[in-house]
């Protein structure tokens, strides 16, 4: 499966994105899909994932509560809403495939996009 993300931008502190996750190349439904996000000089993390089945959903302490993941299997499609988005929340944006384990491990995940940057003015 390929991974193509889209949505990134500049936008004010407090504000809201919707990116947006494409996949082709294969079976989407067979995949669970994560959002991962890494800021210059950081450590790449999972911020969120949401199983297959769309039931399942986690999400990193840093942006409960302000993130929503999401998939439509019927668009092979998945997305990401970030509300009230802080600076700390700049960083380039990834979405990735995993077939399971822990979905907020970077090295349970498959492939990933190339990513969309993100960056919150103060």
């Amino acid at each position: 499966v390929v991974l193509e993300e889209s949505g990134g931008g500049l936008v004010q502190a407090g504000g809201s994105l919707r990116l947006s996750c494409a996949a082709s190349g294969g079976t989407f439904g067979n995949w669970h899909i994560g959002w991962s996000r890494q800021a210059p000089g950081k450590k790449r993390e999972v911020v969120a994932s949401v199983a297959i089945d769309r039931r399942y959903t986690e999400y990193a302490d840093s942006v409960k509560g302000r993130f929503t993941v999401s998939r439509d299997n019927s668009k092979n499609m998945a997305y990401l809403q970030m509300d009230d988005l802080k600076s700390s929340d700049t960083a380039v944006y990834y979405c990735g495939a995993s077939d399971g384990g822990d979905l907020m491990a970077l090295n349970f995940y498959y492939t990933w996009g190339r990513g969309t940057q993100v960056t919150v003015s103060s």
